[in-house]
Order: C-alpha cells, then sequence, then structure tokens
C-alpha cells in the first residue's frame, strides 16, 4: 500500500473541494485533494452556468443574496478568465404580478445587490426576442461561469503552492486514533492501487455524497438533502444576457447565454440517491415551455443536451424533507467534535458556486479554530493562474485566437474551435484520460454535433500520437458515445432527430464502431 502524509486531506473535486484545497495551501498547510471520479463530475458540471448576482435570492434567501453579490465582484477580479460578463435583466412577463418587482427592488437595497429598473423599451431593445408583453425589467450583475475552467484554475493554483490533487481516487475508509481522525484509505481506480494518507484533519467537501464521507468516520448522519435540476441546452445563443422572471423562485425561470449555446433551467425535485438522477420527458416539455414563455419562438431552437444535477443542500427544519425549492441555499459547517466528539474532521454543504471561495474561507477558518491556529485567507486576493491579465471570458475568444494559427493547427472540433495542438497537448499531459475528461477541459464534443464529428477524430489522434492503441482508442470512443447518449435520448424531437440519426449512421455505419477491435475490459473510466 502506498503512504502518503500530510496536514489535510479536502475529500471531492467539485469546486468547493477545489477552493479549500487552494485556499489550504496558501495559508501553507500540507493538502491533498481526492475525487472519486474526474474534477467538476458532479455537481459543479452540472449546473446551468450562472455566476450569481444575488438577485435570485433578494426576497427569498438575503443572506445568500449578500454572499453572491460580494463573491461575484471577487470571482471577477481574480478568476477573470472563467466568468463572462452577460449582465442580467429581471422581467415580468404577462400573467407574473408586476407588485413582486418592487418587493425586488427593495429587496436588492437591503442585501446590498445592484439592481436598477430599465424601461421596457430599453430591455426589448438590448433583447429583441424577449417577450414583447413583459411589464417591468430590472438590470443586474449576473455574468455565465465555466464551471471546468473554474475548478481546474483553482486546481493549478493549489499544486502552485505545493497541495496534490488525485483525480479518480475513491476514499474506502477514514481511520481515527480514539477520538481523532488519523488517515484516509484511498483506492487509485486508475491505477489499481491502494493509498494510506495519513493526516492530521479532513475536510469534507463532498457535496451530495458528504453524508456517505461523514458515514466512514463514524460521525452521525449528516442530513444532505438532494435537490435534482434537470437543464437544457439550446444550439446557439438566443441571447446575449441572463434573462430571469421576476418572480418568487420557481421552476425553469432562467436562460443563461453558457459559451455558445443558451441553457434553460431549471426544476427542483427531492431524490434520495444523488447517483442515479433521471430526466423525465414530462420535465423537459416543462423546461422548454418556460423557455417559450420567456421567448416566444423558443422552442423552434434545436435543444442540443440535457442533464442533471444535484444541489447538496443541508436539511433546513424549517421546511418539510422534499421541499428543496424552499430549503436555503446558504452554506453549512458542521464541526463534528462538537457534534459527534471527533476531532479533526469538519464537513460543509450549501453554498453556491459563485460562492465557492467563500465557503473554503468559512471552512478554513473553522480548522484554525479548533487547532488553535489564526493563519489569514489569501483567496480574495491572490489572481488564479491564467487570469494574470483580469480578462474577462468572451464568447469570440477561440475564435480571435485561432486566427494566429489558422493556417498551422488544423481543427477538430469545429463546434467549439478546438484545435489538435489543444487536443495533443492534453492527451501527453493526461495519457491515462477519457475523451470525456477532455471534454471537460477542452469542451471537445459539446457543440451543435455532440461529437458526431469530432469525436472520431479525437480518437484517431490519440492513436497517432501513442497514447492509445487501436483497441483503447476504439474503447475511449465508445463510452465517449456512451455517454453523449444520455444527454440525448430525452430531447430526441424535430431537428435533434436529424442530427442524432446522422452521427448514427456515422458510427453505426460508416465506422461500425460496435464490431471494431476493442478491449476485452470495456473502458469506464
Amino acid at each position: 500500500m502506498k503512504r502518503l502524509e500530510t496536514d489535510v486531506v479536502v475529500i471531492g473535486g467539485g469546486s468547493t473541494g477545489l477552493g479549500v484545497v487552494r485556499d489550504a495551501a496558501l495559508r501553507g498547510y500540507r493538502a491533498v485533494l481526492v475525487e472519486r471520479v474526474d474534477l467538476g463530475q458532479g455537481t459543479t458540471g452540472r449546473f446551468h452556468g450562472l455566476l450569481h448576482s444575488g438577485g435570485r435570492y433578494v426576497v427569498s434567501d438575503p443572506q445568500s443574496a449578500t454572499e453572491c453579490a460580494e463573491e461575484n465582484a471577487i470571482l471577477r477580479r481574480i478568476q477573470a478568465s472563467a466568468v463572462e460578463d452577460t449582465g442580467g435583466f429581471f422581467v415580468t412577463l404577462p400573467g407574473d404580478d408586476p407588485s413582486y418587482a418592487d418587493q425586488f427592488l427593495a429587496g436588492a437595497a437591503k442585501t446590498g445587490v445592484p439592481a436598477t429598473e430599465i424601461s421596457v423599451a430599453e430591455a426589448l431593445r438590448r433583447e429583441p426576442r424577449l417577450h414583447p408583453g413583459i411589464q417591468r425589467a430590472i438590470e443586474v450583475a449576473d455574468g455565465s461561469v465555466d464551471g471546468w475552467q473554474l475548478v481546474w484554475g483553482a486546481a493549478r493554483s493549489a499544486m502552485s503552492h505545493g497541495a496534490k490533487v488525485l483525480t479518480y481516487h475513491r476514499v474506502t475508509r477514514i481511520e481515527r486514533e480514539g477520538g481523532r481522525v488519523s488517515a484516509v484509505l484511498c483506492r487509485d481506480e486508475k491505477g489499481g492501487e491502494d493509498i494510506r494518507i495519513e493526516c492530521s484533519f479532513v475536510l469534507n467537501c463532498a457535496g451530495p455524497w458528504a453524508g456517505q464521507i461523514a458515514a466512514m468516520a463514524g460521525a452521525r448522519e449528516v442530513e444532505v438533502v438532494a435537490g435534482r435540476g434537470i437543464m437544457i441546452a439550446m444550439n446557439h445563443r438566443i441571447v446575449n444576457t441572463v434573462i430571469n422572471r421576476c418572480v418568487y423562485p420557481t421552476d425553469g425561470d432562467i436562460l443563461v447565454p453558457v459559451h455558445t449555446v443558451s441553457i434553460i433551467g431549471t426544476t427542483d425535485i427531492h431524490e434520495s440517491d444523488p447517483d442515479h438522477l433521471p430526466i423525465p420527458r414530462d420535465e423537459v416539455q416543462q423546461m422548454l415551455d418556460a423557455g417559450e414563455a420567456m421567448i416566444p419562438g423558443f422552442r423552434t431552437a434545436r435543444a442540443l443536451h440535457a442533464w442533471s444535477g444535484s444541489r447538496p443542500l443541508i436539511k433546513d427544519d424549517r421546511v418539510a424533507a422534499h421541499d428543496t425549492r424552499n430549503m436555503s441555499r446558504g452554506m453549512a459547517v458542521i464541526d463534528h467534535s462538537e457534534r459527534d466528539g471527533l476531532t479533526g474532521m469538519l464537513t460543509i454543504g450549501g453554498g453556491k458556486l459563485t460562492t465557492y471561495r467563500l465557503m473554503a474561507e468559512h471552512i478554513m477558518d473553522a480548522m484554525g479554530d479548533q487547532l488553535g491556529e489564526n493563519r489569514p485567507c489569501r483567496t480574495a486576493d491572490e489572481v488564479i493562474p491564467g487570469s494574470e491579465d483580469r480578462r474577462l471570458y468572451a464568447v469570440t475568444h477561440r475564435l480571435e485566437e485561432r486566427e494566429a494559427d489558422r493556417l498551422d493547427d488544423p481543427i477538430v472540433c469545429e463546434c467549439e474551435l478546438m484545435s489538435r495542438s489543444m487536443l495533443v497537448d492534453a492527451l501527453h499531459a493526461q495519457p491515462n484520460a477519457t475523451l470525456d475528461d477532455l471534454r471537460r477541459q477542452l469542451r471537445l464534443g459539446m457543440g451543435p454535433c455532440q461529437g458526431g464529428f469530432c469525436a472520431a477524430r479525437a480518437a484517431g489522434i490519440a492513436c497517432s500520437e501513442q497514447v492509445a492503441d487501436a483497441e483503447r482508442a476504439t474503447g475511449l470512443l465508445r463510452l465517449f458515445l456512451k455517454h453523449r447518449w444520455i444527454g440525448l435520448w430525452p430531447i430526441l424531437y424535430g431537428p435533434q432527430v436529424r442530427q442524432t440519426a446522422l452521427d448514427h449512421w456515422i458510427f453505426a455505419g460508416t465506422l461500425d464502431v460496435e464490431h471494431l477491435p476493442h478491449p476485452e475490459q470495456e473502458v469506464v473510466r
């Protein structure tokens, strides 16, 4: 068994975990993060892409509203390359209560969320596809954020300060000596090796799975309530501004422009198992109807992909266990020394991706209190690698970048303008990565064809670069297509049926991918 020794083990490779391991490293702790799959593969990679202005919560959850407003400004400063400044509107649609806008403006003033009412004519001038019957419009500082770029940026920052980030390392046991945590045991799922990490502190940032991790340490039940939400990406930027309905938070009340697509969301349904999140067809129709209400003609756009994510909400005793819509979005830190007599372990839940840095600061401060140390937090001031120029992301950035090398570096994925050199560099840096791992970093296959053209090219390049032999390359391709299909079958209607049929002809007909030589043991990770 391989052995490591560190000060802090962070469990969970979503935005919170990466924020925590970065904060720990910046405070001078030796830190190791372990994640059972890839970074950002859970809740962080399964949201609608919104950088919250705080507007959504000015009435329903004032504390969360203030936190979002403050962290929005910080992220634009320290992680600009992952943020697009789209701006946002809260609009009153026909049939909505116009007086709610007054509650909204009063709540914004109390919580410090910048909000300005603009004329309906100005809103329609800037977003002409909005419903022409809107009655009121309020401008806020919403943006969009690339969750995977955000977590990998935090990971690079943490590693530059000495932290270790171990993906595909599944926690199998948490050991304790008396009343203190002493070690975390993991299984390297790709290398097939068991690892023992001796430590003095464990920070449980496993999101919807935090209860399972706490149980491994013998702690009493941590009630993490999984609130499932589905989202749908449409095939182009129907709007360039985040559009919110000016109502108390409900299903299907937000449309977010992210990269080259628009994302409609979301539902909020209690689920018992965060590993099994369905995408019901009736909820797909609900989201499409919601989009049509905000943007007439919304349904004529092609739905590209549907997915579901699980909010890691901490049980709120004020509301029923199944009522995830009305549970607080605020963060909660559980001190197991007070609750369970177990020192050296803290659990965090709740919060938003927008507040991931603040969540890390809170749990690290709590760790310092338990250790009797006061090491200052530096994460709000130190810029994350890749954002040194403080330049915010723009949807045109890859087109601009391709201008310089367009004659020398072939495009592998036309939808996302991903070049061959980008893929080759990533393949050699991560030779054990799947095409899905690379998709999360490079956006491979995330455009209108959903990998129909670029996936086979990527598998061929992996083979030609001798990163994978022919059989493994086929296995990688088959796994990639399998995962893409999960988000395609719920939206098979209209133009998407034609695209899916074309992709099927390419892979099942021309390439006959199901009968190509492939590994005896199917590639699964």
